[in-house]
């Protein structure tokens, strides 16, 4: 095993779009593992794990039928579906051919969908019933028909430049209309090139479960980092947010597979938090693996205090209670979360600290007034440079150099450093509001409500100017169980601080449908700022 994953490091051809067949040239079992999904696979029941043979044959059938329908080499092909079997059967069979799938979350609207599928240029959609009402005109291609065709028949596998482009995905939409975000065969792959084949590997075996997006870069890095490190691997179909499976179904799935670490995003962790932990069987539970936006410590904290992990000590490893937590903060366009920090129930830096940067991350907080960068303790724009960044945004050069500054891409988060190099997530740019000569960071504000609200779940700071001044409006979820008539103003105004307090117009208890999430669950503060501060 561990000779494979050098051959990997060391095969320079190797990236996003050719791990399957990297994997069979460098001695891999196919009888080994492949991917485990949730839903039925070309008449194999749910829960049946595909090995890498078999994964590599279903991707095949795939490939073969599109290929005879006139797929070809640098084909733009829009796939827009539920389940994860058909996010990944595709993505593997369009990468062998060459072409570039456009994955789009499942959960993007109906109404968004038609004008993104224009934007790409798509040569051809595949698209499940569920979603082929919401594009209308266009002749689709339906998932399953894909599988029927002939492995034998398939293409030779495409060999990729690392610079070729090898899958567009689409940022959450929390800011604007879901962008096109390309990713090349190397950037795509750099962070388990990097570090995932290169850290030590358990000597545990090691089970994970996604519940991450499919459609998302990080579905795809999650994939090939379990196939290349040789790990099982079962992925959900549904995500977190509004359209999600339940925090029960989550734990249902846990409780059922087993597997020593759990992947997903914020949004994830927060599903979870609404039950009570200690009462499921957790103990399988290694690790939990965040990404996307950084998670919360109120979150976290319930989460480590199950299952167990292994310790090293100079008399070899120790299992001890409790798991770890591997809190990071990333982007579709990022490629891969850029920091790192991990948690356990001992630890005690919070306060939405992302960790330190990974080493192939250089990071730099800027002044974007000046291009300097800002002294410790000061909060500036994120600039990052790395080989994980996507090249760009499919057709839209305009947004594409926009983000670019002084040799950085510009993330749209605000962070500031302490003096031991650790970075805090304060906010998202767009969000943050001046309030002359201080400003109210709502993620920060968010954090600091939960430390104080034990009895609220999770919450949404709403704030912007109405009628020439800054009002802000904070929603609250509650536990269950707890009181949604109990007044938590001053606690709330306690939280913001004296200038962001000064701000503060309402604390409402709310129900989880009144909070706007995108396709991945994140809030969509500028809608939600435009439905409350016109009240």
């Amino acid at each position: 095993m561990r000779n494979i994953r050098a051959a990997l490091v060391a095969d320079p051809e190797l990236g996003a779009g050719n791990v399957l067949p990297k994997l069979r040239e460098h001695g891999a079992d196919p009888d080994g593992p492949g991917i485990t999904f949730d839903t039925p696979v070309d008449g194999r029941p749910a829960y049946e794990p595909l090995t890498l043979g078999a994964l590599q044959e279903r991707a095949a059938a795939r490939a073969a039928w599109l290929y005879a329908h006139g797929v070809r080499p640098r084909d733009p092909v829009a796939v827009y579906v539920t389940s994860a079997a058909d996010v990944f059967l595709n993505f593997f069979a369009l990468t062998r051919i060459g072409a570039i799938p456009a994955l789009m979350n499942g959960n993007m609207p109906a109404e968004v969908a038609p004008g993104f599928v224009e934007r790409l240029r798509a040569e051809y959609v595949i698209a499940d019933e569920a979603h082929r009402a919401a594009l209308p005109g266009r002749e689709v291609v339906d998932p399953a028909e894909t599988g029927i065709g002939d492995p034998a028949q398939a293409p030779p596998y495409y060999r990729h430049h690392a610079d070729d482009p090898v899958v567009i995905t689409h940022s959450s939409g929390t800011t604007r209309v879901p962008a096109a975000v390309v990713h090349s065969h190397a950037s795509l792959f750099a962070a388990i090139r990097r570090v995932r084949l290169v850290e030590p590997r358990p000597s545990h075996q090691v089970r994970e479960l996604s519940v991450l997006p499919a459609a998302h870069a990080a579905g795809i890095i999650t994939v090939n980092q379990a196939l290349c490190n040789r790990y099982e691997l079962l992925y959900l179909s549904a995500q977190g947010g509004e359209f999600a499976t339940s925090g029960a179904a989550v734990l249902d799935a846990i409780e059922r597979w087993r597997p020593t670490g759990v992947f997903g995003f914020a949004v994830t962790w927060a599903e979870l938090a609404r039950h009570d932990l200690a009462a499921r069987d957790l103990d399988s539970i290694k690790v939990w693996f965040n990404t996307g936006d950084s998670a919360h410590e109120a979150h976290i904290r319930r989460l480590v205090a199950v299952g167990s992990h292994q310790r090293y000590t100079p008399d070899g490893p120790l299992t001890v209670p409790g798991s770890r937590f591997i809190d990071g903060i990333g982007s579709t366009e990022m490629g891969h979360s850029a920091f790192h920090i991990t948690h356990t129930s001992e630890s005690d830096r919070y306060g939405r600290c992302v960790g330190r940067p990974y080493p192939f991350a250089e990071v730099a907080l800027l002044d974007l007034s000046t291009g300097a960068e800002v002294p410790v303790g000061h909060v500036g724009h994120v600039g990052l440079r790395s080989p994980t960044l996507a090249p760009g945004y499919w057709n839209d050069s305009v947004t594409t150099y926009r983000t670019r500054f002084g040799g950085y891409y510009l993330t749209g988060d605000l962070m500031y450093r302490d003096a031991e190099g650790y970075y805090y997530h304060v906010d998202r740019a767009v969000d943050a509001v001046d309030l002359g000569g201080a400003w109210l960071y709502t993620a920060q504000s968010e954090e600091r409500i939960l430390v104080r609200c034990p009895d609220v779940r999770d919450c949404t700071v709403v704030a912007g100017r109405e009628d020439g001044k800054v009002v802000t409006d904070v929603l609250l979820m509650l536990d269950a169980g707890a009181d949604p008539d109990a007044d938590r103003s001053e606690a709330v105004r306690e939280a913001l601080g004296p200038a962001a307090g000064a701000t503060l117009r309402r604390v409402v208890a709310v129900p989880d449908h009144e909070i706007v999430v995108g396709p991945t669950g994140k809030v969509r503060k500028f809608l939600m700022r435009q439905r409350h501060l016109t009240v």
